[in-house]
């Protein structure tokens, strides 16, 4: 897309075909946790499927495998923007929606142009 003006609009959100695991990392040496699933990226943040949801508000470190076929790996801080309790949405999933506060401009710039490109016939 040469155009600026053919580019989807907003912020684009993809869903994923297979789940990314999601780390929370821990400050001072203690390896990083599970905390979730994430079943679909934009940008700007991301939805990860949890049992055990954050309340809005709250801020952690976590790390993720980029989408392939990008290699590599993310690692920001997130806020919790909202949170879906087990049990109170079904047929969703209990989860959490979250924002990236300082996610690197060349992965946020990566991982957008990866969306864009799955938006492609």
């Amino acid at each position: 897309m040469n155009d600026q003006s053919e580019r989807p609009v907003a912020d684009l959100r993809t869903n994923l075909r297979a789940p990314l695991i999601i780390q929370k990392v821990h400050l001072g040496h203690v390896r990083p946790a599970f905390f979730g699933y994430s079943k679909n990226i934009s940008k700007s943040g991301m939805f990860i499927a949890t049992t055990n949801p954050i309340e809005p508000g709250e801020r952690i470190e976590i790390e993720f495998q980029l989408p392939p076929p990008l290699t590599g790996s993310a690692r920001c801080l997130c806020e919790v923007v909202w949170k879906r309790p087990f049990g109170s949405h079904l047929p969703f999933e209990p989860g959490i929606g979250m924002k990236f506060i300082d996610m690197p401009e060349d992965i946020s710039e990566r991982i957008d142009a990866w969306i864009v490109d799955q938006q492609q016939p």
